[in-house]
């Protein structure tokens, strides 16, 4: 049986995922932000989450092997936020939508939740790099709902 990609994308599109912004400090000083949503927990000790890189993404070489970067959950007023930094060519992190979190990587103001990471592992996966991080610190709001993407859309949760 062959699968073809378009057909295994759509199916894939029927898991409703989240949406995060991943940032990273480049070694010129650049802040970058890119959009994923391709998140997971991976272990709890010690503290590991997941996330994977197209190999063939603009930003690469600058997320390949970052020193610190964060985990960003956008909440669904934020959905202009996951637009802006999905576009190639547009991954510089605007000073207004950021801090500098307590482990050095920029940290999304107003993200439902931000993991601070560093790297821990990195796998090959076809066509994306699998990366794992360990969590080195957090945030969480505890508020708001999230920004899901589901069947090639923004969707949001029921109330």
């Amino acid at each position: 049986m062959s699968i073809e990609g378009r057909e295994f994308r759509d199916a894939l599109g029927r898991f409703a995922t989240g949406v995060c912004l991943i940032t990273t400090t480049t070694a010129d000083g650049r802040h970058l932000a890119l959009t994923a949503n391709s998140f997971s927990s991976v272990s709890l000790d010690p503290p590991l989450v997941l996330w994977n890189l197209q190999n063939n993404s603009d930003v690469f070489d600058e997320y390949a092997s970052p020193e610190r970067y964060a985990i960003n959950i956008l909440s669904q007023e934020q959905m202009d936020l996951s637009n802006t930094y999905a576009k190639k060519g547009g991954h510089e992190l605007a000073p207004a939508h950021f801090t500098i979190g307590e482990h050095g990587a920029p940290v999304i103001s107003g993200a439902l939740a931000s993991f601070e990471c560093e790297p821990y592992a990195t796998h090959e996966g076809g066509d994306h790099v699998i990366i794992l991080g360990r969590v080195m610190g957090m945030s969480s709001s505890g508020e708001g709902r999230p920004l899901l993407f589901f069947g090639g859309s923004y969707g949001e949760l029921a109330t």
